[in-house]
């Protein structure tokens, strides 16, 4: 996954460094956790989510230009090989951004640089999907 470029000075910076990326971290998980329209996303993790918030900390604090932390723990992030033990289709990867677009749109971002992150996590988000699951709307009644 690579940031989205064009960004005058240091991503990692205009997002607030490891404080404005731990408040974003913080405000997707918070926003997962307790709304449930991201059930089936949040049903993908731990019942206690430090370990998930720390992870995403510290692969987002490398992926903006700041320490790599995720990597001096654990290497190479391979996200899909990461990923795949979890059925990832079109609901959680659009369940995952809506919970990111809430957090950005939280720490109140410029509207260009939003909309260029948001961008960049879609390809990753939908390059991520290793089913071809429908959303539940398209699916027929009983089905889910």
């Amino acid at each position: 996954m690579t940031a989205p470029a064009d960004h005058p000075g240091s991503l990692f910076e205009a997002l607030g460094a490891e404080t404005g990326l731990r408040a974003l971290v913080d405000g997707f998980y918070d926003l997962m956790d307790r709304d449930p329209a991201y059930a089936r996303l949040r049903r993908l993790h731990p019942a206690e989510l430090h370990g998930s918030r720390d992870k995403l900390h510290w692969f987002l604090c490398g992926w903006t230009g700041g320490p790599d932390h995720f990597v001096q723990r654990f290497g190479h992030p391979r996200l899909r090989a990461r990923h795949l033990p979890y059925a990832i289709g079109i609901v959680e990867r659009d369940q995952w951004l809506a919970c990111m677009d809430g957090a950005l749109r939280a720490r109140a971002l410029p509207a260009d640089l939003h909309q260029r992150l948001l961008a960049a996590l879609f390809q990753t988000a939908d390059w991520m999907r290793n089913t071809h699951t429908e959303p539940a709307s398209a699916l027929p009644s009983g089905r889910t």
